[in-house]
């Protein structure tokens, strides 16, 4: 009990921080720095909505953590904002596709945004698209439809909601739709129905990596606002920065290090935060990513994973593709699940690798020809706990 009552003390006489929720990644601060050219070609875009105009359907990619959601609020709060000044009538939904994940919740949400009630489930998907059509009607203006991650979408449950979406216009109704449509996959559109392809990438733009020096501009503008004055050491940020740089100039990354680096230092009760500080946040960090990453594999994978472990865990040595295939096939049948092909197997192991949770190396055996070593990159026991619920099925 005293324990506990301490790390409440602790964190309330903490003056560390001023506004923790500047450093979150639904913050949309008033400044993005070096990202006006992408500011200014959205808002270029989308300024058409204030003359009554349809603003063209726009496609936005980059990697995760490069300003696209938040450049993209940005835009539209501010146009909103001018609309109400001059009397236009825009308003625009904002649909995470990661959250909202089937075509149900998207159009539910949208619905939603026109103050038109959906219940979660009971519909069908016809009669809430006729509900968003005369929810539209009554607007009389121009609506803009934000979907963000919108990969996960198609990936899982195909374009047939851009399609819809990108019809709504050929409806007999009094307001014009536009589509914002943002993406981590810069392959997305090459698998995109054609007539989805044409009308969806109208305008394209492309948010390139962060570099070092850009991060650490960025943290320094958010520090400002979420920490008292004073509290950070002169390395915390340039530290921040490098680090996720090399997680390809990821910013949502650097500031997750500087705010969970600051909750660190609440807790031991410090006065600042330090770099021992970041380099604690970094390895919690690292540890919830690869436990999210392990819990998302699809079940194939899972086992491909674990019949590595095992053999590890048996100190087989070298692992290589035939005794972890022979392993696979007996978990495969001991869960009473399919096996792949060896050749499918491989192409699994390379994802892991790809993902970081394995590293394999090719090596030559003379006359035998090529093989595969394998070695697991994960601690042991995280990667147990990531399999937890998963292994029940086979013990």
């Amino acid at each position: 009990m005293e324990s506990i009552d301490s790390v409440f003390l602790s964190v309330l006489r903490s003056r560390i921080f001023r506004n923790r929720d500047a450093l979150s990644p639904e913050y949309v601060p008033e400044v993005l720095p070096h990202r006006e050219d992408q500011i200014k070609q959205l808002g270029g875009i989308l300024a058409q909505a204030l003359k009554g105009f349809k603003p063209g359907n726009v496609f936005i990619y980059g990697l995760t953590g490069t300003g696209k959601t938040a450049v993209t609020k940005f835009v539209l709060r501010r146009l909103v904002l001018k609309a109400n000044e001059i009397g236009a009538s825009v308003k625009y939904a904002y649909i995470n596709c990661r959250q909202s994940d089937t075509p149900y919740r998207v159009l539910a949400d949208i619905a939603e945004s026109l103050g038109i009630r959906v219940p979660f489930t009971g519909l069908s998907i016809a009669e809430v698209y006729r509900r968003i059509l005369r929810g539209l009607n009554e607007h009389k203006g121009i609506f803009i439809i934000v979907l963000d991650e919108i990969d996960h979408l198609v990936k899982r449950k195909g374009d047939d909601i851009l399609y819809r979406l990108l019809r709504i216009n050929e409806e007999d109704i009094r307001t014009k739709v536009s589509l914002v449509c943002i993406t981590n996959d810069v392959k997305l559109l090459e698998i995109l129905d054609p007539r989805v392809k044409s009308s969806l990438g109208e305008e394209e733009i492309v948010f390139p990596p962060y570099d070092a020096l850009e991060l650490k501009d960025i943290l320094a503008c958010r520090a400002k606002e979420a920490f008292n004055d004073g509290v950070l050491e002169e390395d915390v940020i340039p530290l921040c920065a490098a680090l996720a740089a090399k997680e390809h100039g990821d910013a949502r990354r650097a500031l997750d290090l500087l705010r969970v680096a600051g909750e660190i230092a609440e807790r031991e009760s410090s006065e600042k935060v330090a770099c021992e500080h970041v380099r604690k946040a970094y390895s919690e960090i690292e540890k919830n990513t690869t436990l999210e990453v392990i819990k998302s594999l699809p079940i194939q994978a899972k086992i491909v994973l674990y019949a590595i472990f095992l053999l590890d865990k048996k100190n087989v040595k070298p692992i290589i593709t035939g005794h972890l295939y022979s392993v696979y096939t007996n978990l495969c049948k001991i869960i009473g699940v399919g096996c792949l092909t060896q050749r499918r197997v491989s192409d699994i192991i390379s994802q892991l690798d790809t993902l970081g949770l394995i590293s394999t190396e090719i090596v030559s055996r003379g006359r035998h020809g090529r093989t595969r070593i394998i070695r697991i990159n994960v601690d042991k026991k995280l990667l147990l706990e990531a399999l937890k619920n998963w292994r029940r099925n086979i013990t």
